[in-house]
């Protein structure tokens, strides 16, 4: 066995200048890449809550106003039957990404990975110079020296205010921003939203502080379903054990399940091309070993990648960690097969959730009403006249104020005794309504059994019947002929 060689005595050894460009040619590692990914993730976390269409915003889900805000709609609570779709696709959206690109969100836009770039390479590294270089995330600033621990108070204050923003930011998807400044222009009558903001804000600093990865690894219950997702076409970071050869003591790739240290790296196999520079180690976040083989803690950040990509270009070789599937790079089975039948199905299904969202969603009623019987039945009056009373809701969801009423359709036997006149509601505005509807003729020839009557019932705006008008369905309860005869 030999000894490992340093990163800085195999760029010594590297071949040719013309063979090391025929690897790097055009190499953007993929660090660069999460960045410019994490910025437009950001920008559009920032600026969502702030668009509106028509008044509406794109996505608001306000308990506040009881209403959600879907591509400029706004839905009321009774509406709410859209949240399971939203729900699903959420849920199916995860579980296909992770078919796909294993833990590509976690490590390509999960708020947690953002949050721990911002705080660790932007402000302690590249701005402080707490830590030395963004690729040695394994050796933490040494907090003896009085320089480094005020550094490291500097960058909590700073991410602190990062937090709070964060926190902000999160809460106008439930609280609008214009409804959340002017709440806190008034916190002493706000103090839920000023907890939650405050509450929020301090998980965020302590999560990204002094959580940090261990967030990723032991309490994110993501990394637990993840294995269950996966197959052997899963993209993922794989290092290559033909070509570089077995590191760790035990045979195959199942040895990361021994969890050993000692390194053992075959050098008697002179195509073995592992240097064990041990960049791919220093550049994890979360402190794992990819020669180990597919491990819980990995967040598919790529990390690895780009630095066995730098070690192994400057040999004038490719990676020998790729973002690839087990079936391409571990076992060279042929190329990942990415339109396989449980990833066609995923989308198939969300393609479907999608379609049936807009289906609903295009249905929207711009006015609500629930209607109630009271429990009285009936009351009979003189000459026969039966009537029935009822507790009409209605809900005006529309951004303007409209003038209502409604009609029964179907049987002019029945009529509307109360209200006799159409009724004003604002943007918004619910009104309750007492409604009597009586019966001048004979509905029933039961002897000894009260009937009920279907009745269905028009409700519209009188001054925009054609776009705001709903259907719905009561029952008018006639008496038997012995009861009507008392």
């Amino acid at each position: 066995m030999e000894a490992a060689i340093t990163t800085e005595e195999v760029l010594e050894k590297k071949p040719k200048k013309n063979k090391v460009k025929e690897y790097l040619k055009d190499w953007v590692p993929y660090r660069i890449k999460r960045y410019w990914v994490f910025a437009v993730a950001t920008v559009m976390a920032l600026v969502m809550p702030w668009i509106t269409i028509n008044g509406n915003h794109l996505f608001l889900l306000s308990f506040d106003q009881k209403k959600l805000h879907l591509a400029g709609v706004a839905f009321d609570m009774q509406e709410l039957y859209l949240m399971p779709f939203l729900l699903m696709l959420l849920f199916l959206g995860i579980f296909a990404v992770t078919a796909v690109g294993g833990r590509a969100w976690c490590g390509w836009a999960c708020p947690q990975t953002i949050f721990r770039v911002i705080y660790r390479d932007g402000i302690e590294t590249k701005l402080l110079g707490l830590r030395k270089r963004i690729k040695n995330k394994q050796k933490d600033p040494d907090m003896s020296k009085m320089e480094n621990k005020v550094k490291s108070i500097i960058a909590i204050l700073l991410w602190s205010l990062l937090a709070f923003l964060a926190a902000a930011n999160f809460m106008w998807f439930f609280v609008p921003p214009e409804d959340f400044f002017r709440y806190l222009s008034n916190p002493t009558e706000h103090m839920t939203l000023v907890g939650m903001l405050v509450g929020i804000a301090l998980f965020i600093i302590v999560d990204v502080v002094f959580i940090k990865e261990n967030f990723c690894i032991y309490i994110c219950p993501y990394s637990r379903v993840q294995s269950v997702l996966y197959d052997d076409d899963t993209i993922m970071a794989v290092y290559d054990p033909i070509r570089g050869g077995d590191i760790y003591e035990g045979k195959g790739y199942e040895r990361e399940k021994q969890f050993t240290k000692q390194k053992d790296l075959l050098k008697v196999d002179t195509s073995a091309e592992c240097t064990t520079c041990e960049s791919c180690v220093t550049v994890c976040p979360t402190h794992i070993d990819i020669r180990k083989g597919l491990q819980l803690e990995c967040i598919n950040c790529l990390e690895c990648v780009d630095a066995c990509t730098t070690v192994m270009g400057a040999l004038g070789k490719p990676s020998l960690v790729q973002w690839s599937s087990e079936k391409e790079t571990l076992r060279h089975e042929g190329k990942t097969n990415y339109f396989r039948g449980k990833v066609i199905a995923y989308f198939t299904v969300l393609a479907l959730v999608l379609v049936a969202l807009f289906v609903m969603g295009s249905k929207k009623e711009h006015m609500l009403l629930d209607i109630n019987k009271s429990p009285r039945l009936y009351k009979v009056l003189e000459h026969g006249v039966v009537q029935n009373d009822y507790i009409f809701m209605f809900a005006n969801t529309d951004r303007n104020e409209h003038t209502y009423y409604f009609e029964i359709e179907g049987n002019d036997k029945i009529k509307i005794k109360r209200p006799s006149e159409p009724f004003k509601i604002g943007a918004g505005k619910k009104k309750k309504k007492v409604v009597v509807l009586e019966a001048t003729q004979s509905l029933s020839n039961g002897a000894h059994k009260d009937t009920p009557i279907p009745v269905k019932i028009i409700a519209y705006a009188v001054d925009d019947k054609e776009k705001i008008i709903i259907e719905r369905q009561a029952v008018f309860m006639y008496p038997s002929i012995d009861n009507l005869k008392k």
